[in-house]
């Protein structure tokens, strides 16, 4: 698994290591609420299952993972992910970060290295990401990289007891090749 370097970041293999600093950051609601998958209250000890599983996940070609971290504190911030399709060569973006990094600009920063790393080197002709339509700070991400606006589906996914509409974005490759000539 390959390293990134942006001008801030550094994208990395998570590992073990990484678990505390997990549940630390994704154990806060605001975090939480922003996902499909994270658990809130975040079960102590569990971040070294899904570390366990997502490595897993890596080794059969379904997953590419990366810890977001600062490259001046070493402090892994968020993490980043494509789903892999293979057959169909598409990945579904996938990332969150710790509130207290919101506002920033690393999701986005995050977003085009995984992005140049999916089409390049990956070979994906598409990739696409799903957003709640409450969550503004997510999509804007999409729209700063490029992705476009593809549909909402209404009432898709249900959450903490209540329904969330989800937004659709995605870039082919050949979108993505001419924007970035």
């Amino acid at each position: 698994m390959n390293t990134l370097e942006t001008k801030r970041l550094l994208l990395r293999p998570f590992t073990s290591d990484d678990s505390g600093r997990i549940e630390e950051l994704a154990g806060d609601y605001d975090v939480a609420k922003s996902t499909l998958n994270i658990p809130h209250p975040y079960p102590k000890g569990s971040a070294i299952q899904f570390i366990e599983s997502m490595l897993t996940a890596e080794k059969n070609n379904k997953i590419i993972m990366f810890a977001i971290t600062e490259q001046e504190s070493q402090l892994l911030i968020g993490l980043i992910n494509l789903n892999l399709a293979g057959p169909y060569k598409r990945g579904e973006l996938a990332y969150w970060i710790g509130k207290q990094y919101w506002g920033r600009g690393y999701g986005t920063e995050a977003t085009k290295a995984v992005l140049e790393y999916g089409f390049n080197h990956i070979k994906l002709n598409r990739i696409f990401a799903a957003s709640f339509t409450s969550n503004p700070g997510s999509w804007r991400i999409m729209e700063k990289v490029g992705l476009k606006y593809e549909g909402t589906l209404k009432q898709h996914v249900a959450r903490f007891g209540q329904f969330y509409d989800l937004t659709y974005y995605g870039l082919l490759k050949e979108e993505f090749a001419k924007e970035n000539r």
